[in-house]
């Protein structure tokens, strides 16, 4: 195992109910409160956020319409709204998209120039707004890590920033509020944990971590098993609760520390294709990452291998790539680039949106002939 320092400072308040006590934690504060279309509304989790935020005198001030690929001009407007209203932390209720744009918000508050030079690397991010979370949908572990990623709709750029202030201070972690997710948005989820997990597991330097493997492997299985259940039983509660902390652990931080250097290239291809064609993340993964595998299957036949016994009940790489698909297939995620109205004929255009995120990430050796080349493999 590598050396490490591992460290994340977020409060997790996990179960059914916890989401009446939010307000506690937000007690003589004045909160931007952040949410998407209106779901919380219909599902009766806003109703309960608002009578615990009341109850504990809590003053707050409302913005709607945070998209699945949360945009650049709407934190413009939030951070707006934030300094108009002199707010001190933000609420995010939802999932990955709110909790993002909560952070990108948080992180523009106290910037004097644009937000967006964060995300170029043109600036860095030293203060932010304190954040807080009621989760309501499980994918992106937004809930528990540093990270937020936002789309630039003039540039056609999903980038991504990282600050020790962007973790959240409290998270609410309840799975009765994802009882009513739709079934594309469970699939969409899973993928995204799982690809998650194994971005590091099969991209790691460093060979000898048994823990780190094990870890990764048993939550894999776990989020298959559970997405399976979700799917036929909405309201397992099991079934939600433990899909719902996998996905949390998938990017805590945990499964990657000792792992040594490690990359996201799917994320780096997954990006694109939602920044150009507005797909779902968790879609645009399942596409990528299958393909990324034939890619570089001689690479890591090995591990591949042992990953399908471990999971899967295979016995070496193709049947283990093959058993990828089936299981996004099976759940109802794409496999393929025509499954989502994208022409072959796009893929130069992909590549070369790509290109710009793998430079920001390092990603030396992905040339804008080499994921061209990936993606033809999704075609």
């Amino acid at each position: 195992m590598k050396d490490f320092v591992f460290y994340n400072p977020t409060q997790i308040v996990f179960g059914e109910g916890k989401t009446s006590e939010i307000g506690k934690y937000l007690q003589g504060k004045k909160c931007l409160f952040l949410y998407g279309s209106g779901s919380i509304k219909r599902n009766g989790i806003y109703e309960r956020v608002v009578e615990s935020l009341k109850k504990h005198d809590v003053k707050f001030v409302e913005k709607s319409g945070v998209k699945p690929n949360p945009v650049l001009s709407f934190v413009y407007e939030a951070i707006d709204t934030a300094r108009k209203e002199q707010v001190d932390c933000i609420l995010a209720v939802g999932g990955g998209s709110v909790i993002d744009t909560a952070k990108a918000v948080a992180a523009g508050f106290y910037y004097n120039g644009d937000v967006w030079d964060f995300f170029v690397d043109k600036a860095k991010i030293t203060k932010a707004l304190p954040i807080y979370v009621v989760l309501t949908l499980s994918a992106t572990a937004s809930e528990m890590n540093s990270g937020a990623v936002i789309t630039n709709e003039s540039t056609k750029q999903k980038f991504n920033i990282q600050a020790v202030s962007l973790f959240p201070k409290v998270s609410i972690l309840d799975p009765t509020n994802t009882y009513t997710v739709p079934q594309n948005q469970v699939a969409n989820g899973s993928v995204d944990a799982i690809v998650h997990l194994l971005e590091g597991y099969f991209t790691k330097s460093y060979p000898n971590t048994p823990i780190q493997d094990g870890f990764v492997e048993t939550l894999v299985r776990t989020i298959i098993a559970t997405t399976k259940k979700i799917l036929e039983n909405p309201k397992d509660y099991d079934a939600r609760a433990n899909f719902m902390w996998s996905a949390t652990l998938a990017l805590n931080g945990l499964t990657t520390a000792g792992i040594g250097n490690y990359e996201f290239p799917n994320h780096m291809m997954g990006h694109s294709l939602s920044a150009l064609y507005d797909i779902a993340h968790g879609a645009s993964l399942s596409i990528v990452f299958p393909a990324w595998l034939k890619y570089n299957e001689s690479n890591i036949s090995e591990r591949l291998a042992n990953f399908g016994k471990a999971v899967f009940n295979k016995t070496n790489s193709k049947d283990t790539i093959t058993a990828f698909e089936e299981y996004f297939h099976e759940i109802g995620a794409p496999i393929r680039l025509k499954e989502v109205n994208i022409d072959k004929t796009d893929i130069d255009k992909i590549a070369e949106n790509a290109v710009s995120l793998a430079t920001k990430w390092h990603l030396k050796t992905y040339t804008k002939e080499v994921i061209a080349k990936i993606l033809e493999l999704a075609a």
